[in-house]
C-alpha cells in the first residue's frame, strides 16, 4: 500500500452530498485503482451508500464528522466555527500529510478560506489564485484567477503566470506553454498599471516564462496561448460569460433541431458529429477548479456536478499529485528568482 495516493473527499459537500460524492469516486477508481479516500463525513449516511459499492468500500477509509459547511456559510464564519466540518477535516488531512489532495463541492469562499488558513501560501506567493480548464479551438487552455483576488497588482499576475505555466506542464502536458496576459487590447500601451507592469516582467530576459503577450477575450476560446493569465474580477466575469454562452448554444441547437421534420432527419444523419460536439463542450470534462499556490493541494468541484463531474475533479487532484505540481511552482519561482538576480547583480554592483 506505500505506493498508494490518498485523496480526502468533503463527503457532505455539494448540492446531492454524499451520494453524488460517492458515486463520483467510484467512477475515479475505475480511472484510478491505486487511489485510497479518506472520506470525511456523517458516517450514518455515507455508510450505507459505501455498502452498495464493495469495491469503493475496499478503497476507502470513513473519517466521521456530523458537522458540514453549508452553501449560503460566510467563509469567515466558516473558518472560526467549521473546524471539525468535513471540508475542514479534509484540509487538516492534507497539511497532516495523510493525505496528498483533498476534494470539494462545497461553499467556494469557505473552501478558500480554510485552504489558506491551514495551509498557507507557498515561500514566493503572496496570494493563491483559482485555476481551471477552458476548451479551445486547438485543444485546452488554463485560466487564472477565476475569482480569488478581486484586485491584483502586477507582481500578483507574475506569480498567477508561474503557477499556471507549471500547471499546464502538468496537467496539459505541455512542455513550454505559452502565457498571455488578458487585456483590453493587444497593444503595448493598452491595460492598466499592474497589467502592464507584469508584461514588462514576463518579457525581462529573467523570466522563465514563454510570454506571448498581451491577448483579448476572443482569444480565449481561439486558444492564441496556452494559459490565460488574469485577475479574479475579469476571470470570474469571463468563466460566467462562457458558461452562459455554452448554455445558450446548446439550447438554440436543441431548438433548431426539432424545429421540423427535416430538421430531424438531418440530425439523424449528423448524429454523431452532434454526439462528439458535445462531449467536447460537456462542462463535466472540464470540471475541477484548483487553489494553485498554497503548501497543498485543493481542488473544487462545481456544487452542481454529477458523478463524472466530480470523478474529473478527482482526475485533477490525482493528476497534480502524481506530476508533482508544488515542486514544479517551486522550481519556476526560484528560476525566476535566481535569473532576475543575476540581471540586476551587474547594475546593483555598478552603483
Amino acid at each position: 500500500m506505500s505506493d498508494r495516493t490518498v485523496i480526502a473527499l468533503d463527503a457532505m459537500g455539494g448540492d446531492q452530498a454524499p451520494r453524488i460524492v460517492l458515486k463520483g469516486a467510484e467512477k475515479a477508481l475505475q480511472r484510478f485503482p491505486q487511489v485510497h479516500f479518506l472520506l470525511v463525513g456523517d458516517e450514518a449516511k455515507v455508510r450505507p451508500l459505501l455498502a452498495k459499492a464493495p469495491r469503493l468500500e475496499q478503497a476507502t477509509t470513513v473519517v466521521h464528522t456530523d458537522e458540514m459547511v453549508t452553501g449560503d456559510a460566510k467563509p469567515s464564519a466558516a473558518l472560526r466555527s467549521g473546524r471539525r466540518s468535513s471540508m475542514r477535516l479534509a484540509i487538516d488531512a492534507v497539511a497532516e500529510g495523510r493525505a496528498a489532495a483533498a476534494v470539494s463541492a462545497g461553499n467556494t469562499g469557505a473552501l478558500m478560506a480554510m485552504a489558506k488558513f491551514v495551509l498557507k501560501t507557498m515561500p514566493g506567493i503572496d496570494r493563491p489564485a483559482i485555476a481551471s480548464f477552458f476548451p479551445t479551438m486547438r485543444g485546452e487552455s488554463v485560466m487564472l484567477d477565476l475569482g480569488a483576488n478581486v484586485e491584483c497588482d502586477a507582481e500578483n499576475l507574475v506569480q498567477f503566470a508561474i503557477m499556471g505555466d507549471a500547471f499546464a506542464r502538468t496537467v496539459l502536458g505541455l512542455t513550454q506553454p505559452t502565457v498571455g496576459l488578458l487585456n483590453v487590447g493587444s497593444e503595448d500601451l493598452k491595460g492598466n498599471d499592474a497589467v502592464r507592469g507584469a508584461a514588462g516582467r514576463l518579457r525581462g530576459a529573467s523570466s522563465p516564462i514563454n510570454f506571448y503577450g498581451f491577448i483579448e477575450g476572443n482569444d480565449i476560446a481561439g486558444g492564441t496561448v496556452d494559459v490565460v493569465v488574469t485577475d479574479g474580477f475579469t476571470g470570474n466575469v469571463a468563466l460566467k460569460t462562457a458558461e452562459g454562452t455554452s448554455k445558450l448554444f446548446s439550447h438554440v441547437l436543441r431548438a433548431s433541431l426539432n424545429s421540423s421534420l427535416l430538421s430531424r432527419l438531418g440530425y439523424m444523419l449528423a448524429r454523431g458529429a452532434v454526439q462528439r460536439m458535445r462531449e467536447r463542450m460537456d462542462p463535466r470534462r472540464y470540471n475541477g477548479a484548483v487553489f494553485l499556490g498554497l503548501n497543498g493541494i485543493v481542488v473544487k468541484s462545481h456544487g452542481s456536478a454529477d458523478a463524472l463531474g466530480f470523478a474529473n475533479a478527482i482526475g485533477v487532484a490525482v493528476d497534480m499529485t502524481l506530476n508533482g505540481i508544488l515542486d514544479k511552482i517551486r522550481d519556476e519561482l526560484t528560476r525566476l528568482n535566481a535569473a532576475q538576480a543575476m540581471a540586476t547583480g551587474p547594475q546593483t554592483a555598478a552603483l
